[in-house]
């Protein structure tokens, strides 16, 4: 019993001694290293590799189950993600079902009413695809210039579009290029009609990136997202082409937003929807008879 309060006492002493002298012992430690790293660079460099060398397994060991648990959780939102996309694309499947069905209704009763009226669809459509190699923009044209022209078959007057819409028509053709006059410029005139309304105007460019209408019928009502296609009127182009978006609506003009992309023409079609076969036919015009010949009887 005695020993063992002798080794407790003596355990006291040294905690008390310890703790009496432990500050000045850490700031002579430290100092001792500040010496030592100024004396030799080395020495300091060598202790710190050293000490990485046995830390980087410790903490690669250590970070391997919070990478995992980051793993788990990011394929636990990948797959919330993913339930939230599939129940999205069912909505829409079943809302195009619908459509489609909407569709296939409309065609069979657009077919029985064509048949009906014995109805006239018009010549059918050819196009040639031609690159976009100039481009004329400026403040007082809007053009370009493409690398088909007349021995590729591009005629003047035809319609030049691309999968967005409409983008100009042919207004100049040489053997091996040709120039469009874009539905923007200043000079294009064109023949719509707002596609929901069904009501006609004319599609003026100024020069800018839109257009407005124009020759609108008093009591026009038109809202911002209507879209505007070609009326067919003029013989120029077929009805039913898109042209382009109301972009706004103001009392001064209505803005329409073309559906072209200009920024990125690159590939358009030039295309022939048969203008022989959209303006009405043009009557037969009987020779005169020459001076002092006797006019045929009938």
């Amino acid at each position: 019993m005695a020993d063992r309060m002798k080794v407790g006492q003596l355990a006291v002493s040294l905690k008390g001694l310890a703790q009496r002298f432990a500050f000045g012992l850490l700031v002579l430690t430290a100092f001792a290293v500040m010496v030592i790293g100024k004396a030799d660079t080395v020495i300091i460099e060598r202790v710190r590799s050293a000490v990485v060398d046995i830390a980087a397994p410790v903490l690669a060991v250590v970070s391997r189950p919070v990478q995992t648990v980051n793993d788990a959780v990011a394929e636990v939102e990948d797959l919330i993600a993913m339930r939230e996309e599939l129940t999205r694309l069912r909505e829409e499947n079943a809302r195009l079902l619908s459509w489609q069905n909407v569709a296939q209704r409309l065609e069979a009763e657009n077919k029985a009413l064509r048949s009906f009226f014995a109805f006239s669809s018009g010549p059918q459509a050819t196009f040639i695809t031609a690159r976009v190699v100039g481009d004329a923009g400026s403040a007082f044209v809007r053009s370009m210039l493409l690398n088909a022209g007349a021995r590729q078959g591009v005629r003047n007057g035809q319609a030049v579009m691309t999968a967005d819409g409409l983008a100009g028509r042919i207004t100049e053709v040489g053997e091996t290029s040709a120039r469009v006059l874009l539905i923007n410029d200043i000079n294009s005139r064109i023949p719509v009609l707002v596609e929901r309304t069904r009501e006609r105007a004319v599609l003026a460019g100024d020069n800018s990136r839109q257009a407005r209408l124009t020759l609108m019928p008093p009591g026009m009502t038109v809202e911002a997202g209507d879209r505007v296609v070609t009326s067919g009127h003029g013989g120029t182009y077929p009805a039913g082409l898109p042209v382009g978006v109301v972009a706004s609506v103001s009392e001064k003009a209505v803005r329409i937003e073309p559906l072209v992309d200009w920024n990125r023409l690159e590939f358009v079609r030039v295309v022939d929807f048969g203008i022989a076969g959209i303006l009405p036919p043009q009557p037969s015009l009987v020779p005169l008879p020459r001076r002092g010949a006797q006019a045929p009887l009938p």
